[in-house]
């Protein structure tokens, strides 16, 4: 719209007075002000203030339960290491016990056998000793038989 228009519509007053600031407005504005100060100072900065202690102590939370779970990590590692070198040594103990007595398996039998072996050899020969003994005997006996037979038959003593 043209200023022609307007003006003409509306009175000059009117118009310079809708356009000067009145008392009233400024107590708006002011009031306005001390609503935002009193909001900002008894409502928005406790809430405020509340939000960055909880935000800090779930920060502070976040931060002991990442501490706990790396020592947890760290001594279930530990753990696990200790567990290991544990068995190897239980396992390392088995097998020099195993091997201890299979060491005295085989002197035993070793020894055993060659027990064995001498009662064996000395058996042999004991047997091939009386083996002789009888067969000597045998022949005696056999040729003693045969001159009493002999003389029996014969009716006569033989030389």
């Amino acid at each position: 719209m043209s200023r022609e228009r307007f003006s003409a519509s509306f009175p000059r007053d009117t118009i310079e007075r809708l356009l000067t600031p009145d008392i009233t407005t400024l107590w708006v504005v002011g009031f306005l002000l001390l609503c935002t100060y009193l909001l900002n100072t008894l409502v928005f900065q406790p809430i405020l203030r509340v939000i960055d202690q909880r935000t800090t102590a779930v920060r502070g939370a976040r931060e002991l339960a990442d501490s706990a779970a790396q020592k947890a990590t760290a001594a279930a590692a530990e753990y696990d290491q200790k567990l290991n070198a544990a068995r190897a040594e239980v396992y390392g103990q088995m097998d020099d016990m195993r091997k201890s007595a299979l060491d005295k398996r085989a002197d035993l039998l070793a020894s055993t056998r060659a027990t064995v072996e001498q009662e064996l050899k000395t058996a042999t020969a004991r047997v091939q000793q009386e083996s002789n003994d009888a067969r000597a005997a045998l022949d005696r006996d056999a040729s003693n038989l045969a001159g009493a037979i002999v003389s029996r038959v014969l009716g006569r003593a033989t030389q």
